[in-house]
């Protein structure tokens, strides 16, 4: 038997301040969207904000229905969208907030695993790494890809 370590590598910041402007107007695009969620059920609000090689902003809030799996995470709604208007443009970076009943949650939330498995796929069609930021109220972690999410994901060459 071996054994094997994992470490996963991540910057982490007390403030958005600390970031590039274009970073920055990223994590604002992802606060605004978060507003407009439908979650009645869960007042649980994600917004995501995704930044095309293109230039593009592209945003999504989380949608909730009364039937809970048929409701759909901000990142999907970000990705899925940018993936049908531009379907030849790969992702660079995307910034994710999430708000409850409070307020700006104090710790950056991360993905759930289904919303990992989608940023995954981009990477891989793209065969390009997407920037992962968090943000919260007291901190704001950048990873330098979806792979640092989730190192064994499925895909394609599982098939």
């Amino acid at each position: 038997m071996n054994h094997k370590k994992l470490t996963i590598a991540y910057q982490e910041f007390n403030s958005d301040n600390e970031l590039p402007k274009h970073d920055q107007q990223l994590i604002k695009a992802a606060e605004q969207i978060a507003q407009q969620s439908y979650s009645p059920y869960s007042r649980f609000k994600v917004g995501a904000a995704i930044l095309l090689k293109n230039g593009e902003i592209i945003s999504g809030a989380n949608q909730e229905n009364a039937a809970y799996p048929s409701g759909l995470c901000a990142e999907r709604v970000a990705l899925f969208y940018a993936n049908s208007q531009f379907p030849g443009v790969a992702v660079v970076k995307i910034a994710i907030v999430a708000f409850n009943k409070k307020g700006l949650l104090e710790q950056a939330v991360p993905p759930c695993g289904a919303c990992r498995q989608v940023m995954s796929e981009s990477e891989q069609r793209f065969k390009s790494p997407i920037e992962v930021i968090l943000k919260g109220q007291k901190n704001v972690l950048i990873l330098k890809d979806v792979e640092s999410l989730l190192p064994f994901s499925f895909n394609k060459d599982y098939l």
